[in-house]
C-alpha cells in the first residue's frame, strides 16, 4: 500500500499537533515550517482534516489548528479516508473480464479491502508516535535504543 504525499502530509501534520500535547492552537505556518511542508498545501490539507472532525481549528492572532480528539482515538484510517475519500475496492470499467472471473475479483478485492479498514482502523495515531527512552533501555553498540511497542494486530 502506497500513500500518498497528501495522505503523507496529514499524517505528519496531526503527528505533530499529537506531540505538542497541549490544546493551545498551532498555526498553519509553525506545522509547515516544522515539518518541510509547504504551507499552501498543508493549509488545504488542514482545512480537509477539520471538515472530517478530526482537528479543529481557531481563527485569529493565537489561532491555529489542535486536534479535536485524543491521539489514541484517532485511527490511521480516518486520516487516509479525511485526504482520499472512503477505501473501497474498485476495478476500472470494461477491462474485458468474463463476467464470472469479474464477480469473483470483486469479491476477492472487497474482502482484502475490508481486512486492511479493519488493520488501518486498529492503528491510532498514539501507535505511531516516537517513545521517550525508557530506563530500561536496551544498550545497543554504546547507543542507548528503546524498542517501540508493536502494533496491534
Amino acid at each position: 500500500m502506497k500513500l500518498s504525499r497528501t495522505v503523507s502530509y496529514a499524517l505528519q501534520a496531526t503527528l505533530q499537533l499529537a506531540q505538542c500535547g497541549s490544546d493551545t492552537p498551532v498555526p498553519c505556518s509553525r506545522l509547515a515550517a516544522e515539518g518541510k511542508m509547504p504551507e499552501r498545501f498543508l493549509l488545504q490539507i488542514l482545512r480537509n482534516l477539520v471538515a472530517h472532525g478530526i482537528l479543529g481549528s481557531t481563527r485569529g492572532v493565537e489561532g491555529g489548528y489542535t486536534l479535536e480528539r485524543s491521539p489514541e482515538e484517532i485511527s490511521l484510517l480516518q486520516v487516509i479516508e479525511a485526504i482520499e475519500g472512503p477505501l473501497t475496492p474498485a476495478l476500472p470499467a470494461g477491462e474485458g473480464l468474463p463476467e464470472e472471473s469479474r464477480i469473483r475479483l470483486e469479491q476477492a478485492l472487497a474482502e482484502v479491502t475490508e481486512v486492511a479498514r479493519r488493520e488501518l482502523e486498529a492503528v491510532k495515531l498514539a501507535h505511531l508516535l516516537p517513545r521517550p527512552p525508557s530506563p530500561e533501555a536496551r544498550t545497543v553498540g554504546g547507543a542507548s535504543s528503546s524498542l517501540p511497542e508493536e502494533l496491534p494486530h
